[in-house]
């Protein structure tokens, strides 16, 4: 059953204000319970999983809508969602990115699987150095 615009504009408002603050129950709230998260730094893993990893090693997050699309078929509803992620490390480094986050539907308008795609060189230096640092100290 296809969504309406005011249901993915609903879902990508309440995803990334859960993400801005940190909020792990917002978050999973917007998932179905097996629900999964593709990351091109954390890989693939339960969403239940994933944003406690991602919100521990977070500061802050200021994230900027850039574009909702939508291609609803009647199927399986898809929505990609466009961003710019001023993220700042646990340890205070700045690591921004922009991003396309593609979140598959089941019917009920909640996230089966999140693909987060975005070019991971800029960051990734500092997110190692950050990982190696949480882990000798953990």
């Amino acid at each position: 059953m296809p969504l309406s615009h005011s249901i993915v504009s609903h879902l990508v408002d309440s995803y990334l204000a859960a993400l801005a603050s940190a909020d792990s129950e917002a978050v999973l709230a917007l998932f179905a319970d097996d629900g999964v998260v593709s990351s091109p730094l954390y890989g693939d893993l339960p969403a239940s999983e994933f944003y406690p990893l991602l919100f521990a090693d977070t500061a802050q997050s200021v994230l900027t809508l850039r574009k909702t699309l939508h291609d609803l078929d009647g199927t399986e509803s898809t929505i990609a969602f466009w961003f710019d992620f001023a993220w700042t490390l646990a340890d205070g480094t700045p690591a921004p990115f922009t991003a396309v986050d593609v979140a598959e539907l089941d019917d009920t308008g909640r996230i089966t699987h999140l693909h987060i795609v975005y070019d991971t060189h800029p960051i990734r230096a500092a997110w190692e150095i950050q990982q190696q640092l949480s882990s000798t100290s953990a």
